[in-house]
């Protein structure tokens, strides 16, 4: 570790300085000009994998096949896994290394005071502790000696190899993984899916515009007929719709009040949620209706787009599995992927599965009111160290739910599932070795976290949707009510019988496994975020995606399941390019219109009239798609922008809500025309207002395109504002966040990672970028534009291509 920033700003103004869209051998030279002051950097531009290595843990062999993927064959477990740790940490351990900072609160310790923030919030979460208390409970598993092995593996790396530039650019060493690294990145994982604060946010809404507005703006459930189950399903335990257990959740939360937790703290909380928009696709079709009678799944989880991506994708072939797919680095296992009979995705379910709490402290703050009794916070004293500043000093506590998050005087208590001991990597281990529909079904027993919409089929023919994950149940008074609301903690409001922060839980007053939604043996069935069911057995969440993607999918499914041809997977590797978005559907026709009748009464042919109209008359002749090459598409895309702000703007902004508050597009497009946010301008002036001021934009920026503006510029390497020369090159990219083809150009979210399975058979996959975070490999970024066009490659049992590296692990007999 190297306190020394003078160095590391003069190499990063060194690196930064004109090199972007360098060629790798320019950026290689200019490092050879600047190794005086880099040490190893250059080193890092000529790195490659050793072609022998020693293993505790016995032979295997491994070839890097011609796009980045390793293959790992070995008659041990623990020696594949040795060799999967050390692997991933040569192409991915500044990757690994970043997140396991961000989860500890470590990150300022190599970036200064500016992630200090960031730092006291995941202390202050207990991430770490309950990756501790996970570990304890999976080091018992024959999952342990695995990831042990795995540990063994990236640390072997760490001691052998040359590390990649990016730890001369920081001017630091990595410290040994430990196996609790690897549940962080579990952790890390299900907080990404599931760690909102969205209930502060919901009582602050329902509080400012009040609670009819509120629920008006913001639906539990928006009103489309585009669930991921019509009720038809067959469920375990017998065929057909089980009859609901009325709970009576719905009426008894609707009538609960929620006082707000300060707007400050709300705000500061939201800041360290998931992008916007974070969500994925999936779908399976039964064999009847495919070419090869072989179930069909399809699958694209839309995560943050960075380089290198978040996915790395490996197989593995021992005696007890034949696997491959994509894992996150720094996981040993497989999560999305096939093995050489079945294929399972996730897509995020949008449950609730984190819960926050007020309390009665006293005046001296060293107590919480708990049940009519005063108790003493659980306190831990934690130092954040910051490179180049002083280091921090923060008193972490915890309640009898979970942390108690402090800022500036005000405070919250959370309850969240992440925090206790999970099981959820003991269930990936497991279906990468299931043998058949039943192993898989009691693999996924064990999924805790996060909450997921689970897409399985094998190659008996069996086909299973099931949402995964623990799902609370909350009472007051004995009644049970929703999850969306403030609760008081010190009445114990709200707690989660048989759940234990950083400990294990015996999960005895969450929904029973059966009792999740789920469907078994379906013909056709895809998730998109959507709600479930309109009409569920308990309480799952409200946060879910708009129906635009969800609709699309089921309605070309649909489409092609009636026209009677066998579905191939080439239809569904085009169904997963399609980008047509319904929020045009919804509302170009409107727009069209609104100007045409303001045309008809105003005839002054001005250049500005005549502007609008030409606008007009493209988007109305506009096929509808997300294209980079059209101008329909550019158009509808910055009107949208325009229009919700004029919407939204001055009602959000007298009761001091940003646009971070902003209703979702479908409540946008379903706006009834009298509503009270068309008061002081009709919904058609918003409309003609919204294009000029789109078309100002437009003019001024110099698009003429959608791929102007929409390229994988948003896709940036997390020093890639310091060294430039490391972010991909700039390319236009079709898709929105409402399409098929996700591509979320303000966030960076969209297709982490795309495949198509025919289990037992043929795989195809792409990921946004290239399987190597190592900026001199020729995998760094290889798959980019295939990403785009999504040509996917083989997913093969066996490496493609010919050559490539091979690296032989020889165990201490060989």
């Amino acid at each position: 570790m190297t306190n020394d920033t003078t160095r590391r700003a003069l190499l990063a103004a060194a690196l930064a300085a004109g090199t972007a869209g360098l060629a790798r051998s320019e950026a290689a030279a200019l490092l050879d000009t600047f190794a005086p002051l880099s040490g190893d950097a250059w080193d890092a531009a000529d790195r490659s994998l050793s072609e022998t290595v020693e293993s505790p843990h016995g032979d295997a062999s491994v070839r890097v096949d011609d796009r980045g993927v390793p293959h790992v064959e070995a008659d041990d477990e623990a020696a594949a896994y040795f060799a999967v740790g050390y692997l991933q940490a040569f192409h991915r351990l500044f990757s690994m290394d970043l997140q396991r900072r961000v989860m500890r609160g470590r990150l300022s310790e190599v970036v200064g005071a500016a992630t200090v923030e960031s730092d006291e919030f995941n202390v202050a979460m207990g991430f770490t502790a309950a990756a501790e208390a996970t570990w304890d409970l999976v080091s018992e598993t024959a999952a342990g000696p695995l990831i042990e092995a795995y540990a063994a593996g990236v640390n072997a790396a760490m001691e052998a190899e040359t590390l990649p530039i990016e730890f001369e650019l920081l001017g630091y060493e990595p410290a040994p993984w430990t196996p609790v690294d690897t549940l962080l990145m579990e952790k890390q994982i299900s907080w990404t899916l599931t760690g909102s604060f969205a209930g502060l946010r919901r009582a602050l809404v329902a509080d400012r515009l009040g609670e009819e507005r509120a629920a008006e703006l913001f639906p539990r459930r928006m009103d489309h007929d585009a669930p991921i189950l019509d009720g038809d399903e067959e469920r375990l335990g017998g065929a057909g719709r089980r009859e609901r257990r009325r709970t009576g959740w719905r009426d008894r939360a609707a009538a609960n009040r929620t006082e707000p937790i300060d707007p400050e703290l709300t705000d500061w909380l939201s800041g360290f949620e998931s992008p916007t928009g974070v969500g994925s696709n999936s779908w399976v079709v039964a064999g009847e209706h495919t070419a090869s009678g072989t179930p069909t799944v399809a699958y694209d989880p839309h995560l943050s787009l960075t380089v290198p991506p978040l996915w790395y994708e490996q197989r593995v072939e021992t005696p007890e599995r034949s696997v491959r797919g994509a894992t996150f680095p720094g996981v040993p296992f497989v999560i999305a992927g096939a093995s050489d009979r079945a294929t399972w995705s996730f897509t995020n379910v949008g449950a609730d599965v984190l819960d926050c709490y007020r309390y009665e402290v006293d005046e001296a703050g060293e107590r919480y009111r708990y049940e009519g009794e005063w108790r003493e916070f659980e306190t831990e004293t934690r130092e954040i160290p910051v490179d180049g500043g002083e280091d921090r000093t923060l008193e972490v506590r915890r309640t009898v739910h979970g942390p108690f998050i402090e800022r500036e005087g005000r405070h919250v208590g959370v309850a969240w599932t992440g925090h206790s001991a999970t099981r959820t990597t003991l269930a990936i281990d497991e279906l990468g070795r299931a043998d058949g529909f039943d192993d898989a079904l009691a693999a996924i027993r064990k999924f805790d976290l996060p909450t997921q919409n689970l897409v399985y089929a094998d190659a008996d023919g069996r086909t299973m949707y099931y949402a995964t994950g623990q799902l609370p149940i909350r009472r007051i008074d004995g009644e049970v009510v929703a999850g969306d609301r403030v609760f008081d903690g010190s009445a114990g409001e709200g707690e989660w019988e048989g759940f234990e922060p950083f400990g294990r839980s015996s999960w005895t007053g969450f929904v029973p496994f059966e009792e999740k939604p789920h469907a078994i043996d379906p013909d056709v069935l895809s998730t998109a975020n959507q709600h479930v069911t309109d009409d569920p057995t308990h309480y799952v969440g409200v946060d879910y995606a708009p129906p635009y993607r969800g609709a699309r999918i089921a309605e070309r499914l649909d489409a092609a399941v009636a026209g009677g041809d066998p579905i191939d997977p080439a239809f569904h590797r085009e169904l997963q390019r399609d980008v047509r978005d319904g929020r045009a559907d919804q509302l170009v026709p409107d727009l069209v219109a609104a100007v045409e009748e303001e045309g008809a009464e105003n005839a002054s042919g001005s250049a500005a009239s005549e502007r609008i109209r030409e606008a007009v008359a493209t988007l109305d002749a506009w096929d509808r798609r997300m294209a980079a090459d059209s101008r329909g598409a550019l158009l509808f895309d910055r009107w949208l922008d325009r229009f919700r702000e004029l919407v939204f703007e001055p009602a959000f902004d007298d009761v001091d809500l940003g646009e971070a508050y902003y209703p979702n597009d479908w409540v946008l497009a379903t706006l009834p025309p009298d509503d009270p946010l068309f008061a002081d301008r009709s919904r058609e002036e918003a409309m003609t207002a919204a294009l000029s001021a789109a078309l100002d934009e437009i003019d001024e920026a110099g698009w003429a395109t959608y791929g102007d503006r929409n390229t994988t510029a948003a896709i940036a390497h997390p020093l890639g504002g310091e060294a430039p020369f490391l972010n991909y090159e700039t390319l236009p990219a079709d898709g929105s966040p409402a399409t098929v083809m996700n591509y979320r150009f303000d966030d960076a979210v969209g297709s982490s990672w795309r495949m198509v399975v025919r289990p037992g058979e043929d795989a195809t996959a792409v990921i946004p970028g290239g399987n190597s975070g190592d900026y001199f490999s020729e995998h760094y970024d290889d798959q980019l534009r295939a990403w785009l066009a999504n040509d996917q490659k083989p997913m093969s049992l066996a490496p493609d291509g010919e050559g490539g590296e091979t690296v032989s692990f020889r165990g201490e007999s060989s």
